[in-house]
């Protein structure tokens, strides 16, 4: 069961709505199938009748299904818009492809920074760590650690097992306005990441790091996350349409 819960900002339908479209564009709900029964989505997320039907006429409104009399309820659309940018973004290229992104949570808790990292440096002593482990076709392929202002303290880990991250954080009323995207290799992974991709205690093998610093309106810091990439299950791709 994935239960929803009532946040600050949000109600419930848009709490159930926001999980379907991520499902949608991470491809569980591939185009052409159909999203689970009004009934099955109703017991998932102990809601309401009213709940799931209003969750659904969103994602209708939004493009992303239709609802066909007697027929269920077709995904017709699995990528986002931008008003800002024809950039695809690295998961919809995949479900593109066919493959099938999962996320899952490892942990969400609030922590000490170490002296001199860099969270010390842009948040302070403290603040909210959030590891997620992104499995390609059920495989491990994506280890990220998110560290985030202490401003969102109170975050429950079960709001966080499909929901969009920057989704909870807009709830607390932190809107994203600017990022700032860094890469590198990595020739030897941390234990606790090799733990996370089930690379073993063996040597190590190169793996892609991923850094982002993101900003809200006021140009404060608010989130600052590591990626690593098991590039030998698929490469890291950027799709632009011009």
């Amino acid at each position: 069961m994935t239960p929803v819960q009532r946040s600050r900002g949000k109600p419930l339908y848009v709490q159930v709505m926001n999980v379907l479209k991520d499902r949608i564009l991470h491809g569980v709900y591939p185009v052409g199938t159909l999203i689970p029964s009004e009934p099955q989505l109703e017991e998932e997320f102990n809601v309401s009748k009213i709940t799931v039907r209003a969750a659904i006429k969103e994602l209708a409104q939004d493009g992303y299904v239709e609802k066909g009399s007697g027929k269920g309820t077709k995904v017709i659309r699995n990528t986002s818009t931008s008003k800002l940018s024809k950039l695809k973004r690295f998961t919809e290229v995949l479900v593109e492809e066919g493959h099938r992104i999962r996320k899952e949570l490892l942990a969400a808790e609030m922590v000490t920074t170490e002296i001199d990292s860099i969270p010390r440096q842009l948040f302070g002593k403290t603040c909210l760590k959030i590891e997620r482990i992104y499995r390609l076709n059920g495989e491990p392929y994506i280890y990220f650690a998110h560290y985030l202002t202490a401003k969102v303290a109170g975050i429950e880990p079960s709001d966080l097992d499909e929901q969009s991250l920057y989704g909870l954080l807009e709830d607390r009323q932190v809107f994203l306005d600017k990022y700032r995207d860094e890469f590198s290799v990595i020739a030897e992974a941390s234990q606790r990441t090799k733990e996370a991709l089930g690379l073993g205690d063996g040597p190590g093998k190169p793996l892609l790091k991923r850094v982002r610093y993101s900003f809200d309106g006021n140009g404060e810091p608010a989130e600052f996350s590591e990626g690593y990439y098991d590039t030998d299950k698929h490469h890291y791709v950027v799709n632009y349409d011009v």
